[in-house]
């Protein structure tokens, strides 16, 4: 649609034909998006039981979907940092 029109230009209202067809790129993000969306909620069903942790001077008793999430968390952020600390050293030569 044109921001500006001449006087006595008018637009004839003509449905986009392809609103209505079949959209499998959509409808295979949405599957891949449920099915996601299960996964997460059976896999934190299923780690909900509580774990004893030992520490060096203690213990703990924590969910294991935590103790899991922060393992994940914990690596992640382990090699981001690595992975910065070799192309700054590599930059360098």
């Amino acid at each position: 649609m044109p921001l500006f029109r001449r006087r006595g230009e008018t637009e004839t209202a003509v449905p986009h034909e392809g609103f209505r067809e079949w959209q499998p790129r959509l409808y295979a993000k949405l599957l891949v998006l449920a099915v996601t969306i299960a996964y997460v909620v059976g896999f934190v069903l299923e780690n909900d039981k509580n774990v004893k942790v030992r520490f060096v001077f203690g213990s703990s008793r924590v969910s294991l979907i935590w103790l899991i999430l922060l393992s994940l968390a914990l690596g992640v952020l382990g090699g981001v940092l690595l992975s910065q600390l070799y192309r700054h050293r590599h930059r360098r030569h």
